[in-house]
């Protein structure tokens, strides 16, 4: 760490030569580089909130399915009051019948009493009959309802057991996609080289000092073998979209040169890299994207020329592919 300090004040101490200009866009680049994190973060919040949402929609299935449990028990309950309701009724119907053919030899008044009272009889026992199939009929529904929602319910489960494997094996291959990524450029670290994992992604930055001259779109020797390296892990894993954004500090080009602006240089230097990696290598192009960020991207918002040498640099991102996630969220 003290070899890094002194290495980093020596190159504060060279780069205070750098015209007051280079000063000034610095500061934008801080604030784009921020907008890039918080866009990174969005990403992984996404796929957290996509999780949190299917468990909530667990949570209230598993509810209603409670309820209609307790629902399926209240209408047995009233079907069997029902059934003995209308065992009774039957009963008493049954017992009029019996007191109407003994009192046929009664009197006239007394036999029309007792019709009356069996056909009131036997239209309540009509009633029962019909409410007594009317709530067959609504508990048979609810029972397909509650089929319909425990079905769902297992569907929500596998897709929400599919969606946390998916998660961990994407995290799991990029914790060893980094560590490839490490093993590969061992011995570039302390030469301007990092590399992080953050936000489900594998960041490779690179110092202007290992890859170009101030000004210069032509990668040097040295960073070129870093490239190569980089370029035999992409090989070897082609399910990784890689995307390459060259950075600038924030001070304009001098007029005249050969570049228009600080866009037009972190455009070009990012396409020098993507050639490099592509050479003589079997990636498929169809994987990388390349973007120019100038100087709307800093790592270090300070106007020093520390912070200047931090921000010129070019950063490679390595991500999954998450087609396979995304049809698995949007299936919901």
């Amino acid at each position: 760490m003290k070899k890094i300090n002194a290495f980093l004040f020596l190159a504060l101490f060279a780069a205070s030569c750098v015209p007051p200009a280079k000063f000034t866009s610095l500061q934008s680049e801080a604030l784009t580089c921020q907008q890039e994190k918080n866009i990174l973060k969005t990403e992984n919040e996404q796929l957290a909130v996509d999780n949190r949402e299917l468990k909530a929609r667990l949570a209230r299935a598993e509810s209603q399915l409670a309820r209609a449990g307790k629902d399926t028990l209240k209408w047995k309950e009233e079907v069997g009051s029902l059934t003995r309701q209308n065992a009774q009724l039957t009963n008493d119907y049954r017992d009029l019948q019996e007191a109407q053919q003994a009192l046929l030899k009664g009197s006239e008044g007394e036999i029309r009493r007792l019709m009356d009272e069996l056909q009131v009889a036997q239209k309540d026992l009509q009633k029962r009959e019909s409410d007594l199939s009317k709530l067959s009929s609504d508990v048979n529904a609810r029972k397909s309802e509650l089929d319909k929602v425990q079905s769902e319910l297992n569907d929500r489960n596998a897709r929400l057991a599919d969606l946390e494997k998916m998660l961990q094996q994407q995290e799991s291959v990029m914790t060893s996609l980094r560590k490839k990524v490490t093993d590969a450029l061992l011995g570039f670290e302390n030469q301007g080289l990092t590399v992080t994992q953050k936000n489900g992604k594998v960041f490779v930055s690179l110092d202007e000092k290992l890859l170009f001259k101030s000004g210069s779109t032509t990668v040097d020797p040295k960073g070129a073998v870093a490239l190569k390296n980089l370029s035999k892990v992409l090989e070897q894993n082609p399910e990784i979209n890689v995307m390459i954004e060259g950075h600038t500090d924030d001070v304009q080009v001098i007029p005249g040169s050969v570049y228009r602006d600080n866009w037009d240089l972190s455009v070009l230097r990012a396409t020098s890299i993507v050639r490099i990696l592509l050479e003589g290598s079997s990636i498929n192009p169809q994987r990388l994207t390349t973007a120019g960020r100038s100087q709307y991207q800093p790592v270090d918002a300070a106007k020093t020329a520390e912070a200047r040498q931090k921000n010129r640099r070019t950063e490679i991102i390595l991500s999954p592919k998450l087609d396979e996630l995304y049809k698995l969220v949007e299936g919901e």
